[in-house]
C-alpha cells in the first residue's frame, strides 16, 4: 500500500492556490506559509486527505495579520482595562485610517515648512478646557506624571498625602513611579486624614510641587479628611492634580469624580488625565494648566521620549471634536431602553430553546473611575457553561459570572451588536453540555 504521506502536496504547489496567493498579499507570506505547514502536518497524521490541504490552510487563516481580536464587551464595565479601555468612536477610527499613510503631522501644506506637531489635536484639547492656559499630550497618564516630576522636581521633593500613595495597576505604584525620576517623596498626614497644616509644614526650599492624586480605584469611608485644592494654592509652590479618569468637564452622573476644568478653576497649576477612560479616546496622557509650567515640561528632553504618534493624535482630535464616543453613550444609556433590549434578546433566544432570561443588572464605570458607583442596567442571563464558548467564539463575547449564571450586560453592548450576540449564543447552544 502506498504511503499517503508521500501524496501530501509540496509547499510551493499549495501556496500557488489563488486563495492563498490573495491571503499572502493581505496577511503576509509567513502567516500563510505557517497555515500551509500546519495543514500539511495534519495530512501526514492522517487527519485530512492530501487533497484537502489547501482547503484546510485557507480555513485556518486568521482574519487579520495581528493577533488581537475584537471582543463584544458584555461585562457591564464601561472602561475595561483588560479589553483595551475605551472603545473608539467611528470618527476616531476613520481619523486613524486617514492618518495611517503620509500625513501633515508636523508639516504646513501651504508653506511647505515644518509646523507644530499635532497642532490640530492641541487646539481641540485647549478648546475643550478653556480654563487651561496651555496643553500637552504624552503617551499615557503615568507618563504625564513622570514628565512633570522630572521637569519640576528631579533632585527635589514632591509633597504628597500618605492616603494618596496608590497603586495604579499591574503592580505599578505612584511612589515608585515618582522616585524613578530622581525626585524625593515627602509624605504627609495619615492614610485617612491629611490637613492643609500637614502640607504647609512640609513645604520648603526643596519642594518642587505638591501633588494630589485622586484615589480613583478605591474609597476610604468613615473618619476621613483631606485638603482640597483651594486650600493648597497659597503654599507658594505649584499644585499638581492627577484626576485619573479623564473627565474634562463636570459630569452630572458622576458628581464625585474630579474633572480638569474644575480643578484648574479651583487653582491647580497643572492637571493630568487619561485619554482612554471617560474621555473615550485613545491611550494618551493629557497635561493641562499654567502656560509656563506646561512649556517647561514640553521643552524637557524627556518629552521627546514620551510623545505620541500620529495615529494617537488623529484619534484624540476626532474624539474631542467628533460625536459622542461610545463610553459616553454607554454612561448615559437609558435603563428602560436597556431593559427592553434585554427582554427582546432573551425572548428571541428562549424561543429557540435557550435558557435565557432578561434580568436587572448593575454596571460599573471601570478603569479606576467612579469607584462604588453602580449604574442601573439590564442583562441577558444564561447558563454558566456558555461563558467559555462565548469568549472563544467568533466574535468573542465576554460577560461576567454572578450566582452561577452568565450575565451579558447590555449597557456595554452597542444596540447594533445585539444580533451578533444572539447569533453567538445560538451557536453555543448547539454545543452539548
Amino acid at each position: 500500500m502506498e504511503d499517503r504521506r508521500r501524496l501530501v502536496p509540496r509547499t510551493d504547489a499549495v501556496l500557488a492556490d489563488a486563495r492563498l496567493v490573495e491571503a499572502g498579499g493581505r496577511l503576509g507570506r509567513s502567516v500563510v506559509k505557517a497555515a500551509v505547514a500546519a495543514a500539511q502536518e495534519r495530512a501526514r497524521q492522517g487527519e485530512i486527505g492530501p487533497e484537502e490541504v489547501a482547503d484546510a490552510a485557507v480555513t485556518a487563516l486568521p482574519a487579520r495579520a495581528a493577533s488581537l481580536r475584537p471582543v463584544v464587551n458584555a461585562t457591564g464595565v464601561l472602561i475595561h482595562t483588560n479589553l483595551g479601555r475605551a472603545p473608539l468612536s467611528a470618527a476616531a477610527v476613520e481619523a486613524i485610517t486617514a492618518a495611517a499613510g503620509p500625513a501633515d503631522v508636523e508639516f504646513d501644506l501651504v508653506t511647505g515648512a515644518r509646523a507644530r506637531r499635532g497642532r490640530g489635536t492641541l487646539e481641540a484639547l485647549a478648546g475643550a478646557v478653556p480654563a487651561a492656559e496651555d496643553v500637552h499630550v504624552v503617551n499615557n497618564n503615568a507618563a504625564a506624571l513622570v514628565l512633570i516630576a522630572t521637569a519640576l522636581a528631579a533632585g527635589r521633593e514632591i509633597v504628597i498625602s500618605r492616603g494618596e500613595l496608590v497603586e495604579i495597576g499591574d503592580g505599578f505604584r505612584i511612589p515608585d513611579l515618582l522616585a524613578s525620576t530622581g525626585a524625593r517623596l515627602r509624605e504627609v498626614g495619615t492614610t485617612n486624614r491629611t490637613s492643609v497644616r500637614d502640607y504647609a509644614g512640609a513645604v520648603g526650599p526643596e519642594t518642587g510641587f505638591v501633588l494630589k492624586v485622586h484615589p480613583s480605584n478605591f474609597r476610604i469611608e468613615g473618619f476621613t479628611g483631606s485638603a482640597e485644592v483651594p486650600e493648597l494654592i497659597g503654599l507658594g509652590v505649584p499644585v499638581v492634580v492627577d484626576i485619573g479618569s479623564g473627565l474634562l468637564a463636570r459630569e452630572p452622573l458622576l458628581p464625585a469624580e474630579p474633572d480638569a476644568t474644575s480643578m484648574i478653576e479651583a487653582g491647580a497649576d497643572l492637571v493630568t488625565a487619561s485619554g482612554d477612560k471617560l474621555l473615550g479616546g485613545p491611550q494618551a496622557g493629557l497635561l493641562l494648566g499654567r502656560g509656563d509650567l506646561v512649556e517647561r515640561c514640553r521643552r524637557h528632553p524627556l518629552a521627546r521620549a514620551l510623545r505620541v504618534d500620529k495615529l494617537t493624535l488623529a484619534a484624540l482630535e476626532a474624539t474631542l471634536r467628533g460625536p459622542v464616543p461610545p463610553v459616553r453613550q454607554a454612561l448615559h444609556a437609558d435603563p428602560a431602553a436597556l431593559s427592553e433590549r434585554a427582554a427582546a434578546l432573551a425572548g428571541r433566544l428562549a424561543r429557540a430553546g435557550v435558557d435565557a432570561l432578561g434580568v436587572p443588572s448593575e454596571a460599573a464605570v471601570g478603569g479606576g473611575g467612579a469607584p462604588g458607583v453602580r449604574l442601573p442596567s439590564a442583562a441577558v442571563s444564561l447558563p454558566e457553561r456558555f461563558a467559555v464558548p462565548l469568549r472563544t467564539g467568533d466574535p468573542p463575547v465576554a460577560g461576567r459570572i454572578e450566582g452561577a449564571r452568565l450575565l451579558l450586560d447590555l449597557r456595554t453592548v452597542p444596540p447594533e451588536r445585539d444580533d451578533d450576540v444572539a447569533r453567538a449564543v445560538l451557536r453555543v447552544a448547539e454545543v452539548p453540555g
